[in-house]
């Protein structure tokens, strides 16, 4: 199960003491958050994760903190928020809140409840871009798998933050096994991988079309060479269609690896369904 960073310290924090878990249980109208968010309040210390900040999220900590002081006879409460002149706020909508106390013994159930659903992603390539984005990604609702030929590339932490990495070689073998739905992204360190991973998911896109996305680092200098190998191999001017190369978003033109990494998270994020909750 992969864990965010707040949901990871609030598990860690109920070994010690209760919380106050509050989530958006239903909303209506424009809100800042969507239903399934969630933050938990202690007695004291730090609030973990956001329902949205501002003025709801103040009154909100303060009711916590009041339900918690009222110990295991509080129970779990609903509270319906209108996000208008009385909570100084515009938006216009209204928010249902869910308060309910947590401690020690609720903790598995609660990681069930609270993990976010993450989309698969398969990253190829350990060099310094793949580096930068596997820690913007760590955060983000993306269940990552990275990959490369090369072992023991990998940096401890990425294990740590839940990234599934593997050593394929080649590196192309990983791509039959990729989880449906996955999006792709190659920056190996080398073209002639690159060349094989693109045409192994053209392949896999021909046969089960359940790649929603494949981004292939480099220039479109790069992408037209790619392109007559792959029209080489068999593939198709609609099939080739399906990569996505340059990736990033258009008008980001740093190239340093931070900015390509927050480029692409940002294009993968567009991806996601309308309301997904990360």
């Amino acid at each position: 199960m992969a864990l965010t960073p707040a949901l990871h310290a609030l598990l860690q924090g109920l070994a010690t003491r209760p919380a106050c878990v509050v989530e958006v249980e239903s909303t209506q109208g424009s809100v800042p958050r969507e239903r399934g968010a969630w933050m938990a309040v202690f007695a004291d210390g730090p609030v973990l994760g956001t329902i949205g900040g501002g003025r709801l999220e103040w009154d909100a900590v303060r009711l916590a903190r009041a339900q918690l002081a009222e110990g295991s006879t509080a129970g779990v409460r609903t509270v319906r928020f209108a996000l208008g002149p009385s909570l100084g706020q515009c938006c216009g909508g209204v928010v249902h809140l869910r308060f309910g106390c947590a401690a020690a013994p609720d903790a598995d159930a609660l990681a069930r409840h609270l993990a976010p659903a993450r989309v698969p992603v398969a990253l190829f390539g350990a060099g310094h871009v793949g580096h930068a984005l596997a820690r913007v990604l760590a955060p983000l609702p993306f269940a990552l798998t990275w990959i490369d030929s090369r072992d023991s590339v990998f940096p401890p932490e990425a294990q740590r933050a839940g990234a599934q990495c593997e050593h394929s070689d080649p590196v192309h073998a990983a791509v039959p096994q990729l989880a449906p739905g996955s999006r792709v992204l190659i920056m190996s360190f080398s073209h002639a991988e690159d060349l094989d991973v693109v045409a192994a998911c053209l392949a896999r896109q021909r046969s089960r079309a359940d790649l929603p996305f494949v981004g292939l680092i480099g220039s479109r200098t790069k992408w037209a060479a790619f392109s007559h190998r792959l029209q080489a191999r068999g593939f198709g001017p609609q099939e080739l269609a399906h990569v996505t190369c340059p990736i990033g978003l258009p008008g980001i033109a740093g190239k340093e690896p931070e900015v390509i990494a927050v480029s692409v998270a940002a294009q993968l994020l567009a991806t996601l369904p309308a309301g997904h909750a990360g």
